[in-house]
């Protein structure tokens, strides 16, 4: 657990942010042909309705992820990021509790994710945090490089949906 870390609640305009989402887009496209990476439009009007937060370690900006809103009952979880030297340090599990208290705050019964087949470090996480496999969803429809997940939120903070072992 990095002791130092500090989360900050950010608009959809801050510069950390969008430095973050492209260092993402990057790693992506190392692992996925462009047609197949499903990204965040600047100018989408959904951003407006939509969480960000970006981890800093000190001054720098070492994690990043998003919650926009899908319909009343659920939200997904976007451009879920943390920087290769951060990784496994706890900086992502402070993140995706962070935006899973948000989505709860603003009444959503569930968070919605995509990821695919070649991020096997992404679907251990999620799973380890909770996460059951869905059929794909939206935009995802019909696209073979797309796993998407869904969590149920329990109605506390206090409470969290715990994964089977195993």
């Amino acid at each position: 657990m990095m002791e130092s870390l500090t989360l900050k609640h950010v608009d959809a305009k801050h510069p950390h942010l969008w430095l973050l989402i492209d260092k993402l887009d990057e790693e992506l496209l190392q692992r996925y042909p462009a047609e197949d990476i499903f990204g965040l439009d600047r100018e989408d009007p959904r951003l407006d309705q939509s969480v960000f937060v970006v981890a800093y370690d000190g001054d720098r900006p070492v994690g990043c992820g998003g919650i926009r809103p899908l319909d009343a009952e659920s939200t997904e979880l976007k451009r879920f990021f943390v920087e290769r030297d951060y990784r496994k340090r706890g900086a992502a599990g402070r993140m995706l509790a962070f935006l899973e208290e948000r989505a709860r705050e603003r009444n959503f019964a569930s968070v919605k994710l995509e990821t695919g087949p070649e991020q096997p470090e992404s679907l251990h996480f999620y799973k380890k945090h909770g996460y059951a496999e869905i059929d794909r969803y939206g935009e995802y429809i019909g696209s073979e490089a797309s796993i998407c997940f869904e969590k149920r939120l329990a109605d506390g903070p206090a409470q969290s949906a715990q994964a089977p072992a195993g």
